[in-house]
């Protein structure tokens, strides 16, 4: 069994207000429930215009889990482009 653990940082310029930057945030959450992923905001709650998601899978291939949150990243940045400052990929087994 392994899980993958990606970190993606967003920087939202547009948000004017933590209700501002919700809403981008729960437009990505809820395009990412077509994946088999956890996801939640991990840090930066307080702050209008930057935020941290932490996105989880489990599987039974380190590949197959790469794969799937390499496919995470490229939606968020389908969905919202140019938000993404910074991405990690983390495996544990």
């Amino acid at each position: 069994m392994v899980v993958g653990l990606l970190t993606v940082e967003l920087h939202v310029p547009g948000s004017q207000s933590l209700k501002d930057k919700r809403m981008v945030l729960r437009r990505i959450k809820d395009r990412l429930k077509k994946f088999n992923v956890a996801v939640s905001e991990v840090e930066h709650q307080d702050l209008w215009q930057r935020a941290a998601l932490a996105v989880v899978t489990v599987s039974t291939d380190e590949k197959h889990a790469d794969r799937e949150l390499a496919a995470v990243a490229d939606e968020i940045e389908r969905v919202e482009p140019g938000l993404i400052t910074r991405t990690e990929v983390e495996f544990l087994t």
